[in-house]
Parts: C-alpha cells; structure tokens; sequence
C-alpha cells in the first residue's frame, strides 16, 4: 500500500502500523519527559521548572458539522479535554486552528466557537492562541479545527495506558458507541429513524473526583475504533489480559438494534464522553459511587477484570463463550471526530 487511505486516520491496525513505520520514526528526538511519541499515549509529559505538564493535539474533521447532540465546536473541545484529563491532569488551557473554505458563513463560524467557549469557559479553561486560515472553495469540506490541550499533572505522576494491574476492575462511564451510531443515523443517504445523540461531553470533573479516590490505574477514551481500540491498548500496553463480561456492558439498545442491522460491532463504535478505566478493586465501589454523581457518567458500571494472561480482550458471551475481540482495521464510520 504506497497511498494514504480514509483508514490510515481511524484508529485501527491500518493507522497504527502507518504511525510505527512512518510517522513515529520520522523524528529523531521524540519525548522531553517521561511520555512521549514512542508511548502513543493521549498526551505526552512536559517538565518544566519541575512542573509536569501534559500537551496533547488532536484534529477535527466531523461531517456533518452540527449533528444529534453537539457540533464541531463542542466536539473540539469535549475531545481536547478529555484527552487531557483521561492523562490524570487538569486542563487549563488550548489553543485552536481554523482551516475554513471560502464561502463559510461568518456567523455559524463565531457560532461554533461560541459553543467551544461554552464547554472550557465554566472549567476554567482558556484559549490562549489560534491560527485561522482560508481555502478555496472546492478545496476543503467546510470546515476543520486542529487544537492543542495543556495541562498540570494533578496528582504524583500522569495515568497511562500501560498502567493497568492484574486483578484491577475495568469500569466504563457510560454506554458505549453512541457518537458513531449518531452519525451513522442521521448521515445523508441513511434513513434511519432514532432518538440517538451524540455522548459528546467533558468529563475532567468525575474524572477529577476519581484520581481524588485514588486507585486509578488506567484510564483512556473509546474515540476512533470504539471500545475495542481503548481496551486493546490498555491491554497490550499493560501486558494483561481483560476479561470481559457480554451481559455486564452497557449499549443502547438502538446503538444495539442499528449495528445488528448494519452487521457493525458496537465495541468498533466510537464515543466521545465516555472513559474506560483500570481501577483498584478496593476503590472501585468508591469510584462507581462518585461518578454516578455527575450526569455524564451516571451509567458507570464494571465490564470486566484484569488477569495475568496474554496481553489481549476477551469477552465472555451471554452464552457462556469466549471470544477475542480484536482491533478493528479501520473507523466502520469515517469522520466522527
């Protein structure tokens, strides 16, 4: 394969061997502190004056650009702090650029970022620096905004993705696949009739009342790839097995109903307010409890258990079967974040 797919950005194996043999590679220096490229992390560590700082960039190319439940706007956001907060910081500031074809109107331009400031202004978050720039018509699908996410290590150390134990439960925050059902739904030349919307949402503040528990061994957000992509990583990282229970994950059942009518895996579909994590088993009451307190996670739920086993996911069938779940190739639905 010698040309860039829609596949090389979804997050399966297809990115992941592009980011190993040609984006990673590419730089000789890769990491200032103790994450870096070669983590593939949500973030990498920077340690200034003895201040650890988690830098995170991420690109939003959605489509459409207002769909059930958010918009760009919120979904720059949402992605950015999360993206911090699921590295144990607290964000404190971004920056945002602008690519936009000509024509775009104006005012569902400051529309946009009005709904940006309504997400990170009440987390006191700011927006530091930002770049706009124009293409023309033809060039570009509307609209896209690439953002940088900064934050303050909140408690010793950052959680990463290689943290998880043996014995440690897996909670997720919330039903899984509902973004990329969403714009699956309501995408032109569907007709799907639903109530779905997007899980789109910030979640720095259940995340902070965890890390203040304790325990927290692991965290990451299902975005591209869905589930399967956050808990293989978590696992192959960690060098665990995760052991997952069918009847145990929460899924909606429309989420349910639209991928058993599209032959599509709701573990493959993509969340944006929704975290799984590796906890300590004595803080898992604790951590379910609290995050139960906020309505974007008011669903947590326990799915699974680490076990010393080979680095990969399995899940245990309603029918008493195991299967392997794997990383799926590529996004079933392109252009959700």
């Amino acid at each position: 394969m010698t040309k860039i797919e829609t596949a090389h950005g979804a997050g399966g194996k297809i990115m992941q061997r592009l980011l190993e043999d040609v984006i990673i590679p590419s730089f000789k220096r890769r990491k200032i502190g103790e994450l870096g490229l070669d983590e593939m992390d949500d973030g990498a560590t920077l340690n200034v004056d003895r201040t650890d700082l988690i830098v995170c960039t991420d690109a939003h190319t959605v489509q459409p650009l207002f769909f059930p439940g958010g918009n760009i706007g919120t979904l720059t956001a949402c992605g950015t702090i999360n993206d911090v907060a699921v590295m144990g910081a607290r964000p404190i500031a971004m920056t945002n650029t602008v690519i936009v074809e000509e024509g775009f109107e104006i005012e569902t331009l400051g529309e946009l970022l009005r709904y940006i400031d309504s997400i990170i202004e009440p987390l006191d978050v700011a927006m530091i620096a930002g770049d706009t720039k124009v293409m023309p018509h033809g060039t570009l699908d509307k609209l896209v905004m690439s953002t940088t996410g900064i934050g303050t290590v909140y408690g010793d150390k950052p959680v990463t993705d290689a943290g998880a134990k043996v014995g440690d439960d897996i909670v997720v925050t919330g039903p899984i696949g509902d973004h990329g059902t969403t714009l699956l739904a309501h995408r032109e030349g569907l007709e799907f009739e639903t109530d779905l919307k997007s899980d789109v949402a910030p979640l720095w503040l259940p995340i902070r009342d965890c890390l203040d528990i304790g325990g927290v061994h692991a965290m990451k957000d299902p975005t591209r790839g869905g589930a399967a992509v956050a808990l293989n990583e978590i696992a192959s990282k960690s060098k665990v097995e995760l052991e997952l229970l069918e009847k145990q994950i929460p899924i909606r059942p429309a989420v349910k109903s639209l991928c058993e009518v599209l032959g599509l895996n709701p573990l493959h579909m993509s969340c944006e307010g929704t975290v799984v994590m590796a906890v300590d088993p004595t803080k898992t009451d604790a951590i379910l409890a609290t995050l139960r307190k906020h309505n974007s996670t008011r669903d947590a739920c326990v799915i699974g258990i680490a076990k010393k086993d080979t680095p990969r996911v399995i899940m245990r069938t309603s029918i008493g079967g195991r299967k392997i779940i794997q990383v799926p190739y590529g996004e079933p639905v392109p252009r959700v974040c």
